[in-house]
């Protein structure tokens, strides 16, 4: 395979990553130690993301063909690429708490340069928006209670107003069996 059909590998690959992803980050990474990035690289894979070093160029071509031009902007220096085909959330929500646990963005050693969600371009402060809300399950969970919450309030109402009516006909029925005696 030719230098040239290899690089075209490279940026099919990376269109197909970025015309897939339901969400992604691209970060800097000038001065991630090994450890780091081993610890970094294990949390992504956890979170079900794939996390890349990408070549600035390959990722420029490969947006342009995605419709996705806004991103070459922000393709300068170290860039890595982190994508998941499945959770918009977990690159942004990974990647923002190793951020934050490992005080890096402080130091310059791993910091945001933007983001996709759902084929959209987003910019730093909608990278960590996305990474500040509740994971996918807890807001299942907080849905699924509050449709419950109305249910069971319905429930409630419902078995008073049952239990009122079988005061009202018992009465009825004692009144008929006093009538009648």
């Amino acid at each position: 395979m030719g230098v040239n059909a290899q690089k075209q590998a490279v940026v099919a690959e990376l269109k197909e990553k970025l015309t897939t992803a339901k969400g992604a980050v691209f970060t800097s990474y000038k001065g991630l130690t090994v450890a780091q990035d081993t610890e970094l690289r294990r949390a992504l894979r956890a979170a079900g993301v794939s996390y890349h070093v990408v070549k600035n160029t390959m990722t420029r071509i490969a947006a342009k063909e995605a419709g996705l031009d806004e991103i070459c902007g922000h393709l300068e220096g170290t860039t890595a690429l982190a994508v998941s085909t499945e959770d918009a959330v977990a690159p942004a929500k990974t990647i923002c708490e190793f951020i934050k646990k490992n005080k890096l963005e402080e130091a310059g050693i791993l910091t945001l340069k933007a983001g996709l969600l759902d084929g959209r371009v987003i910019d730093v402060n909608e990278v960590k928006a996305l990474a500040a809300l509740p994971s996918r399950e807890v807001l299942i969970a907080k849905l699924l209670g509050s449709m419950q919450s109305p249910i069971a309030g319905t429930v409630n109402v419902l078995q008073g107003v049952i239990r009122n009516a079988v005061y009202v006909l018992e009465a009825i029925r004692k009144q008929k069996e006093q009538a009648s005696a």
